[in-house]
Parts: structure tokens; C-alpha cells; sequence
């Protein structure tokens, strides 16, 4: 078994990294809550993307316990919210400024997932529900045990998915499925997850961890250079034109072919 030094270890969240230096594992660790989520555990998931030596190729998301997340901690619903923090009440007197500034800090959270330089799993078991189907999305990769229940549930609170879930969710299932999804709250379970693209593999709840590590070792085979430059070209695709895509392809590939005769900066 693979040895992991702990970097991180707070609000609910763990981050460790193999004695490889390439592939770190983010753990929410609040079984007890279903890894329910507060301002403070965005938080620690914001430090452990600051935090990730630059050596780490490929970072697994993983949830202690029965559920991957449920999502947000009901107490951020009670008038006197989590010790410390503005409620959802004091954030809807407050300026325009104030409240779009304290979302963005949540979002934080949500958004280094996506790095070019890496490579990002979930590995998604149970309950993944709001903010956690958000994390999951926040992925580049899902890998899904067989008893996953994804929901985005915010519009039965009154509320929108704003934890930058929306576009992923657009991007994997398309627009009229992933409005359906959110405008009903309705669980998306397995089969429908992997049939849709939401899920890149299911497998049985017990191989999990390994279909998750698996498959990091499988992204650790090639150059990193070369996984670098593709996923940049695959995330850009979509905003590019066919031409300025094929551009873009040729100038990658310049790079690449300069780097391996050695011509590289």
C-alpha cells in the first residue's frame, strides 16, 4: 500500500499526498453528517488546493463513510447559522458587494478542481446531493459506486445552484436534461449517471477506491506535458471555432514536438 503524508487535517477535510509526489487525495472526513458541508469546510477544501505540492499530477476527491456528500449543513438554515459566520439571513441585508464577495469565497472552493496542470477524480459513493453534487462536478472525472444518488436540491429551498455546478452539469448531460435535473430536485441514480455522462465509470461500492486509484495510475502513464496541453485543448473547445481549434491543435503540437527534440524553453 501506497504510504501518505497528511498536509492537511481540518473543518472536515484531510488532504494527503503519496510518497510518489503525483497523486494527492482530498478527503471530506464528517461521516457522522454525511460529509455535509459548511463555510468552514470550503474553506479547508480552498487551503488544500493552495496547499498541493507542485509535483501532484492527479487528485482524488473522496468522502469518508455512506455518503460522498449530502450537501449543505441544514444549520446554515437557522437563524443564528454556524458560529462565527454571516447567516443566510445577514447575507441578504447586506450590500450587493458584500453578498456577491461572500459567495465568491465560497466558490473558491469549487473552482481549482479544473487546473490544467491536473487532473481531478471524485470518487463518488451514497448521497451526492447540492453542494455535493456541485463537488462532484467540479471534477474533471467521475468515478461512481453503484449505489450513487446525485440531486441538486437548491431550487426546493428557493434557491439557484451557485457553486459552479451549472456549466459542468450543462456541458455533460445538456441543457434540457440538466434543467430537469435542477428544476425538480429528482435523485439521478447509477444508471443514468453513467448513460448521460455524468458518471465515467460505476462500479460496485466495494471497489471504489480502487477503480478511483486505478484510474489515476492510468492518467500518470503518459508525459505530463502531453496531458497538459490536451485536457487545455479539450477544455477550450467548446468556445473555439472548428479553424481556431485546429490552430490551436497545431500550436500545441509545435510545443510538444519542440519540447521532445529538446528545443523547449
Amino acid at each position: 500500500m501506497t504510504a501518505r503524508k497528511t498536509l492537511l487535517d481540518q473543518d472536515g477535510v484531510r488532504l494527503d499526498v503519496d510518497d510518489t509526489g503525483a497523486v494527492a487525495t482530498v478527503t471530506l472526513d464528517r461521516p457522522a453528517k454525511r460529509n455535509a458541508q459548511s463555510p468552514a469546510l470550503w474553506r479547508a477544501l480552498t487551503a488544500a488546493g493552495r496547499q498541493l505540492p507542485g509535483s501532484v499530477r492527479v487528485v482524488l476527491l473522496r468522502g469518508e463513510g455512506k455518503s460522498f456528500s449530502a450537501g449543505l449543513d441544514r444549520q446554515a438554515f437557522t437563524p443564528e447559522g454556524f458560529d462565527g459566520e454571516p447567516s443566510f439571513l445577514d447575507l441578504a441585508h447586506g450590500t450587493d458587494e458584500a453578498l456577491d464577495t461572500e459567495i465568491a469565497s465560497y466558490q473558491e472552493a469549487f473552482t481549482w478542481w479544473r487546473r490544467t496542470d491536473l487532473v481531478s477524480i471524485a470518487a463518488v459513493q451514497g448521497h451526492a446531493i447540492g453542494a455535493g453534487f456541485q463537488l462532484a462536478l467540479a471534477c474533471d472525472l467521475r468515478v461512481c459506486a453503484d449505489d450513487v444518488q446525485f440531486a441538486m436540491r437548491e431550487t426546493s429551498l428557493g434557491l439557484v445552484p451557485d457553486l459552479g455546478g451549472t456549466q459542468p452539469l450543462v456541458e455533460l448531460v445538456g441543457y434540457a436534461r440538466a434543467l430537469e435535473i435542477c428544476a425538480t430536485g429528482r435523485f439521478v441514480h447509477a444508471e443514468e449517471a453513467e448513460r448521460t455522462g455524468l458518471a465515467n465509470l460505476v462500479v460496485p461500492g466495494s471497489e471504489l477506491d480502487a477503480a478511483a486509484a486505478d484510474l489515476a495510475a492510468a492518467l500518470l502513464a503518459a508525459p505530463r506535458d502531453a496531458v497538459i496541453e490536451t485536457k487545455a485543448l479539450l477544455r477550450g473547445a467548446a468556445g473555439r471555432t472548428y479553424d481556431q481549434q485546429r490552430a490551436a491543435e497545431r500550436a500545441a503540437q509545435g510545443r510538444r514536438l519542440r519540447d521532445l527534440a529538446g528545443l523547449g524553453e
